[in-house]
């Protein structure tokens, strides 16, 4: 879509024309829905808070400065959103100790690579407030004390969320892995195949900010 035909929708959408809100929601489907699913446990919870956010992007257009790019404006109302989801839906407490996490070393998947479908099917097996610290950090690129200030948890809960979220998923890709590995002996295959690799600079800015591991 061109600068001046979505110029031309959020005109539409300022003077609550519903057809130019229509016309929007389904240019920004996608890109909305991608954010949305990082941060919910599944796809129907996602389209609920998309729909929300695109509540606020409607009500709210009025706000945007049409110098600057629409779907950093948008990306941060969804976003925005997905956390107010979590804060209103949080019911697990923050009691487990860091020292409980379980052990797996980096070095066992520092070579694991993911395609995009299969990382967002585990980021979304993670329990809530360990998701939406993954993503704040991993993803969205926020620090610490941002993330602290933003879910009102103070910053070593932050950490100690972001590092269990990192050890589960390991878990998870290792589990995978081995799968993997056993269907392709069970098939009489000599070689492994581990979770297919694509670069991470090829997901369309979703996938990764600061990165999985580090």
């Amino acid at each position: 879509m061109g600068e001046e035909d979505l110029h031309q929708l959020i005109r539409g959408c300022i003077k609550q024309d519903r057809k130019c809100q229509k016309m929007l929601y389904k240019a920004f489907y996608g890109f909305s829905m991608g954010i949305c699913l990082r941060y919910a446990g599944n796809r129907d919870e996602a389209a609920e808070v998309m729909n929300q956010g695109f509540f606020k992007v409607f009500t709210h257009i009025e706000s945007y400065d049409i110098t600057r790019p629409f779907k950093a404006w948008l990306g941060k109302i969804m976003m925005n959103v997905s956390i107010d989801f979590y804060r209103a839906n949080l019911k697990m407490a923050y009691t487990e100790d860091l020292e409980k996490a379980e052990h797996v070393s980096d070095g066992d998947v520092v070579d694991k690579n993911l395609h995009y479908n299969d990382l967002l099917a585990m980021v979304q097996k993670l329990p809530q407030a360990y998701r939406t610290v993954f993503n704040l950090f991993a993803i969205d690129g926020y620090s610490h004390e941002e993330i602290a200030t933003m879910l009102n948890i103070n910053v070593g809960t932050s950490k100690s969320n972001l590092h269990k979220a990192r050890q589960k998923l390991k878990l998870m890709i290792l589990k995978a892995d081995s799968s993997a590995n056993n269907a392709n002996y069970n098939n009489g295959m000599n070689y492994n195949t581990s979770i297919v690799a694509i670069n991470a600079t090829n997901i369309n800015g979703v996938f990764f900010n600061k990165g999985i591991w580090e």
